[in-house]
């Protein structure tokens, strides 16, 4: 490795994910890279860590400025590792991605690919996460790449505040109307048991997404939903401040 900037990757696909794969290519113009990616795929995994299982890498590749391991745990588990275990220096930048669907709106509690930048986050390190609305397995990642370059470049000259991520998601357009930052959209997902035919008692996890304001302008999935990329920052700090004079009455 050179002294150009030092980018971690991961995802929630898996390390052979088409996604995990362009999004490799594009930070390699940025700097040196390091992927520690799940070896298939970890979808809706969050920030689950593996504390009763026995991790193993494997490396798969290595070039002048480019080494790529398998990972038998999570998305969380591959950053942990690379931080504690593989890199001999501190990464400038944690990317995670590119996920295949979307991660906006209450979708990013569940998501792998938010949990992996999350940790980084945890950590201090500068993280993003990068998300496309699609099904798809095979995408043209072709539109959204100036955005992906460009928000990554920005992270790497400037940084983030301490306990701040990017989270980025892409609708699945041929050619975008721009990008644009957004809050986190209020939404649920319905019906999202279905039975199986496995049994008595057999459940799959099926149903879908509704958008609870459709009509706000400022939210990832109007963005979304009219052609934009949005571009969301996330902070670790859940705490409700607002809440704090009301519930004065219960100290003791």
């Amino acid at each position: 490795m050179t002294n150009r900037p030092l980018i971690l990757i991961s995802n929630d696909d898996g390390v052979n994910a088409q996604g995990i794969q362009v999004l490799t290519a594009l930070m390699q113009r940025l700097g040196d890279v390091i992927v520690v990616a799940p070896d298939g795929p970890r979808s809706a995994s969050s920030c689950s860590i593996s504390p009763l299982d026995t991790i193993f890498i494997t490396l798969l590749k290595e070039e002048e400025g480019l080494k790529v391991y398998r990972c038998t745990g999570t998305p969380t588990d591959c950053v942990k590792l690379a931080l504690d275990g593989l890199l001999t220096r501190r990464p400038d930048l944690v990317v995670s991605g590119i996920n295949h669907g979307d991660n906006a709106s209450v979708s990013i509690h569940y998501s792998g690919t938010v949990g992996a930048a999350l940790e980084a986050c945890m950590k201090q390190v500068p993280a993003i996460a990068f998300s496309l609305k699609t099904k798809e397995q095979q995408c043209d990642f072709r539109p959204y790449e100036e955005v992906i370059l460009q928000t990554a470049q920005y992270v790497l000259e400037n940084g983030l505040p301490h306990d701040v991520l990017l989270n980025v998601n892409f609708p699945e357009v041929e050619a975008l109307k721009g990008a644009k930052v957004c809050r986190i959209g209020r939404g649920v997902w319905m019906k999202e048991m279905v039975k199986a035919d496995e049994g008595e008692g057999s459940f799959r996890l099926s149903g879908y997404f509704q958008n609870l304001e459709p009509e706000a302008e400022d939210t990832d999935y109007w963005a979304l939903d009219h052609g934009f990329a949005a571009i969301t920052p996330v902070q670790l700090d859940m705490t409700a401040y607002s809440l704090f004079d009301e519930l004065k009455c219960l100290q003791k």
